[in-house]
């Protein structure tokens, strides 16, 4: 990856984003295989061609700096930190580094950095499955593991949303606990060995031929259901689906058709470093130029 620096941040900026794990061929990270797999196959790809500037990577920055913050303190007697895991899954290599595990209590723990919105949403599952995973690797070293906790400092939280609305969280630093069962672990092995399956598929696909990241990989914000009327430029209702787009013409006698607004993929446009190689992002781009 190519680090620029157009508003001449620190130097310190660009070296902590130069910071980077390499992959060995037939290698992936954890963090890989949560991604859509084109995005992740196009960043191996291309990893070396990427443009970044340190300015749009201010967030990715903070992240990491927490991590290594957090890295430096010492740990308890009966607590292990930011150690590298690897297991192999035939031809390839699963690695994945957690942040603190603590024997006595069989807990896997991991930092993140994170929108408020994640935990106003519960939206949770890939926190979930992230260390899941790493549980089941610790488990193949022998180390046991009952619970997974994530630490995540909310970096656009509000004192004042927290002091008046219900549902916000109320501190900056947020901890959500996830239990494990026996059923998990084996749900999680067959979901990894399904993934390098599918994976020595299709990475020697051309990078057109690649699978499309799912909607949900994609941020996808879902389709709207626009009721027009001929001669007005505005709809008179945005609705979730055609069914209720359909229903509401019927309770309210109003509309003369219904017009399908796309979603937004939000990870192609704003998040995803590799979308100047990805051929379904350069054709929607067109389309709206």
């Amino acid at each position: 990856m190519i680090i620029t620096n157009r508003y001449n941040l620190p130097k310190a900026f660009v070296e902590l984003a130069k910071q980077e794990y390499k992959v060995a061929p037939y290698e992936y990270r954890v963090t890989s295989l949560l991604k859509g797999l084109r995005e992740t196959i196009l960043l191996r790809r291309h990893g070396d061609e990427i443009k970044v500037d340190v300015a749009d990577m201010v967030w990715l920055l903070f992240g990491t700096a927490v991590h290594d913050v957090l890295e430096r303190q010492k740990e308890d007697e009966n607590e292990l930190k930011e150690e590298r895991l690897k297991v192999k899954f035939g031809d390839y290599t699963l690695s994945g580094k957690f942040d603190l595990y603590n024997a006595s209590t069989k807990t896997i723990t991991d930092y993140k950095t994170a929108s408020v919105w994640k935990v106003i949403f519960g939206d949770f599952v890939d926190w979930r499955r992230q260390l899941l995973i790493y549980a089941y690797m610790m488990q193949s070293y022998g180390f046991p593991v009952g619970k997974g906790e994530i630490i995540a400092f909310l970096k656009d939280h509000s004192k004042r949303d927290a002091k008046y609305k219900p549902d916000y969280p109320i501190l900056p630093v947020y901890s959500v606990q996830f239990e494990f069962t026996k059923q998990d672990f084996q749900e999680i092995e067959e979901w990894l060995w399904e993934r390098f399956q599918l994976i020595a598929q299709v990475e020697t696909l051309a990078d057109s031929e690649l699978p499309l990241c799912t909607p949900e990989e994609r941020f996808n914000s879902g389709d709207k259901f626009a009721v027009m009327k001929k001669g007005r430029k505005t709809a008179l209702r945005v609705l979730d689906s055609m069914e209720d787009a359909e229903q509401w013409i019927k309770d309210n006698n109003k509309g003369d058709y219904i017009e399908t607004r796309a979603g937004e993929d939000k990870k192609c446009n704003d998040y995803c470093f590799v979308n100047q190689f990805c051929n379904y992002y350069l054709s929607k781009k067109e389309a709206v130029s």
